[in-house]
């Protein structure tokens, strides 16, 4: 994969083979969990792909076995110092003002806009925000026989972030994004092609060059220009939807935040959540849920 970056980048790999630009979340020993500058160097790849001359596919997936877990308990616990707030606004505006919270934004404002047909590689689970920022306004979603979506929010006292449930529900339905968001359901790939959600599945073996080889097919036959116009005309009348949903959602969650809703989900869970996590000293790995659940309540406690 050719890259032709103008800027230095850790936690994403990116690069642009052809008429396709390819960004790999890389962080795959956290399992490509929101930390370290994953967010911002998402956030400044997926506009230069936007500015790419020649590009017509961006493509977003994940390095390793996962595609997302979402947060990042490793990169919150550094922060684990609670912050008093003279009263609950200031605590409202400490969320909303966090890098993570403002990257969001960025990340999906970007993507609901982004001018190139963006591609969903899900080359493995998605959990968290990594199940419900981007499957809903990617334009294309190729997928792993093993992948699979599901997410805590309601588990966690906390709503559908950034737009999920405008987005899920205009591609799949309100009655099903709500088994989805409300109840926490557990997506399989092949519910999720039933139900019209990922296009295409491939083999786990080989993803990444199957989905490039499938893409380059696309172009050989399709006007590139063409394809780009199609998806531009198609998300008009839902852009100004998915955008204030984005800004509404960030609203509701950081209200979640100053309710104080997730910390008393967070007093019932820790101790037994951190005996699971830590129970790979043993014989058994934490499942990629229960990690999860983990991972948000220490983002939400511990917020920038």
């Amino acid at each position: 994969m050719a890259s032709s970056s103008k800027y230095p980048y850790t936690d994403v790999i990116f690069g642009v083979k052809g008429k396709i630009g390819i960004i790999k979340l890389n962080r795959p020993r956290s399992l490509n969990a929101f930390g370290g500058t994953l967010l911002p160097e998402l956030a400044s790849a997926i506009r230069e792909l936007n500015e790419h001359p020649d590009t017509v596919f961006t493509v977003l997936t994940g390095e390793g076995r996962f595609f997302s877990s979402g947060a990042d308990v490793k990169a919150r616990n550094a922060q684990n110092q609670r912050e008093e707030f003279p009263n609950p606004t200031a605590k409202k505006l400490n969320f909303m003002a966090s890098q993570t919270t403002t990257s969001a934004v960025e990340i999906l404002r970007s993507l609901i806009d982004h001018k190139k047909v963006l591609v969903l590689a899900l080359n493995g689970p998605a959990v968290g925000g990594g199940a419900a920022w981007f499957t809903g306004v990617a334009d294309i979603v190729l997928a792993a026989e093993r992948a699979y979506l599901q997410v805590p929010f309601s588990e966690l006292a906390l709503v559908p972030e950034f737009g999920s449930a405008t987005s899920f529900a205009q591609s799949i339905g309100v009655h099903r994004a709500n088994d989805f968001l409300l109840f926490g359901r557990k997506l399989t790939v092949e519910e999720l092609e039933q139900w019209g959600l990922v296009n295409r599945i491939f083999p786990s073996e080989g993803f990444h060059d199957q989905v490039i080889e499938f893409l380059e097919g696309q172009l050989a036959v399709n006007d590139g220009k063409s394809m780009m116009e199609a998806k531009r005309l198609q998300n008009i009348p839902l852009r100004k939807d998915r955008l204030l949903a984005v800004y509404d959602a960030a609203d509701a969650l950081a209200e979640r935040v100053m309710e104080g809703a997730p910390d008393e989900r967070f007093a019932a869970k820790n101790r037994e959540l951190h005996r699971e996590y830590t129970a790979t000293l043993e014989d058994v790995l934490p499942s990629p849920v229960s990690l999860q659940v983990y991972q948000y309540l220490r983002w939400l406690t511990t917020t920038d």
